[in-house]
């Protein structure tokens, strides 16, 4: 059976454009911040998922994450940029979604967020100056003060909303993960580098490495 035949032109834009979309929505000055970014760091309640703790009779039973998040994710991996989450809550769930989507760093049940963001730092090899916090409320600040970008989602206390200088349209858990690793890989001109990257592996089924991935962001 023959395998079909990539688009005809892809990536869809040159780097040039996306990363003028990237300004768009930031204008120059954070887009060249954003830039400078190496190092995602992720809060998961209210972030990497919608915020809802549900319970069964055997404690916690159930998270729900959004695939374009996922692959978003994984775009930012294969592009090169380092991932962490960094959570008050310890959660089996939560580990098993980062340890698939191959995470650097997993922090849980952490609510002395700034010693464990020392901590991730060390890990990942990457310094503060390079790193971008994203979380949704009150205990995710102090971290926030110690990082060189810091965004927030809707329906975050106003305080967080004050300090952070991006807030994302899309909520926690749908979609608002995808939109801060589209504008990273954008501003530091690597979007077309991870399309790039993505579409050989899926056109080339033979090439495993990235399989694991894929399948979690269905």
């Amino acid at each position: 059976m023959s395998q079909p035949l990539k688009p005809a032109t892809w990536p869809p834009k040159n780097g040039a454009q996306y990363q003028a979309e990237a300004v768009a929505v930031l204008g120059e000055e954070l887009t060249t911040a954003l830039g400078e970014i190496s190092l995602l760091v992720f809060d998961c309640d209210g972030v990497l998922t919608p915020g809802n703790l549900m319970y069964g009779p055997q404690g916690e039973a159930i998270k729900e994450f959004h695939s374009h998040d996922g692959l978003g994710l994984v775009m930012a991996r294969i592009a090169g940029l380092k991932r962490a989450v960094l959570t008050g809550r310890d959660s089996q769930i939560v580990h098993r979604r980062c340890t698939e989507l191959r995470f650097d760093s997993i922090k849980m049940g952490r609510f002395d967020k700034v010693a464990a963001l020392l901590e991730i730092l060390e890990e990942t090899g990457c310094t503060a100056e390079q790193t971008l916090y994203m979380g949704d409320d009150l205990i995710d600040l102090p971290a926030m003060h110690q990082v060189a970008f810091s965004v927030g989602v809707p329906g975050a206390p106003q305080e967080i909303l004050d300090y952070c200088q991006h807030v994302t349209t899309a909520t926690g858990g749908h979609g608002a993960v995808r939109e801060v690793t589209d504008l990273v890989l954008k501003s530091a001109n690597l979007y077309t580098t991870a399309l790039t990257r993505l579409l050989d592996k899926a056109w080339h089924p033979t090439k495993t490495d990235f399989k694991s991935d894929e399948e979690l962001t269905q």
